[in-house]
């Protein structure tokens, strides 16, 4: 299961039924799950933790040190957790004492030539498709799809369930359960496809989309959207997920529907 090709160093923990393949790379202290495969001239460095059923493509180099000049050597992490397919040539790096960690949530798939930088936080079930560059200090909510060619600028926050279209530029923050496309980028509507796969009902479905009707095509600014949702809205868990959300968006919100 594991080529005598591979250097494997002699801290590294790996799991039952681990597949190191030949020219893999496998650095100090690092700590891998059962099942997991490392493909050939697959890198994973030191403070990397890789979980349990995961898939480590051709020439992806995880948990090599952050692209950042303040980083002084930190005893840093990166964390993958289980059922993640990392595939070629993606670039994932270790956290700075700002968090001292990154990590990709399960069942995540990082298509070829993604790059996740330090400190950022991708959630469950995502997809980042090829050439997705993520900034540092970002933070992805469970069930995110980001298009192709996408970039997504440092301390961005993209709530849950939201799907970004390919080639975007991602300046500002964009809340959950819509999909965002355009140049700059806008809201493009609810994400309500992707939400009835994931078994949201129509009703609620339809209460997502009043909500956002207030905040992207009302006109008004996100304090008097807020109030207006405040004041008309029903109760529910999505429009307390979503104010929630708006209250913790400090880069600022992206752009509303335009005709």
């Amino acid at each position: 299961m594991i080529s005598n090709l591979s250097y494997i160093h002699p801290t590294a923990q790996l799991g039952d039924q681990v597949v190191v393949e030949p020219f893999a790379y496998i650095g100090a202290n690092v700590v891998i799950g059962d099942h997991t495969w490392v493909g050939p001239h697959a890198t994973i460095l030191e403070g990397s933790f890789v979980g349990k059923n995961c898939k480590i493509f051709p020439g992806a180099v995880v948990g090599a040190i952050p692209q950042d000049l303040k980083f002084k050597g930190e005893n840093s992490t990166l964390i993958i957790e289980d059922n993640v397919t990392v595939r070629e040539c993606c670039t994932l790096n270790r956290g700075t004492e700002a968090s001292m960690t990154t990590k990709i949530g399960k069942n995540t798939l990082l298509m070829a030539y993604v790059h996740v930088a330090h400190d950022s936080f991708v959630g469950a079930n995502c997809i980042l498709a090829n050439n997705v560059n993520l900034a540092g200090h970002i933070i992805i909510g469970d069930f995110v799809i980001i298009g192709g060619m996408s970039a997504v600028h440092q301390f961005v926050k993209i709530g849950d369930h939201a799907m970004i279209g390919g080639g975007s530029l991602v300046r500002k923050d964009v809340p959950p359960y819509v999909k965002a496309a355009r140049e700059p980028l806008s809201y493009a509507g609810v994400n309500s496809i992707g939400l009835k796969r994931r078994g949201f009902s129509t009703e609620q479905i339809n209460h997502i989309q009043d909500i956002y009707r207030i905040l992207f095509v009302k006109s008004y600014n996100v304090k008097k959207s807020v109030e207006v949702i405040e004041a008309t809205v029903k109760e529910s868990p999505e429009k307390e997920f979503i104010l929630e959300f708006l209250g913790q968006a400090d880069r600022g919100l992206m752009k509303g529907f335009k005709q």
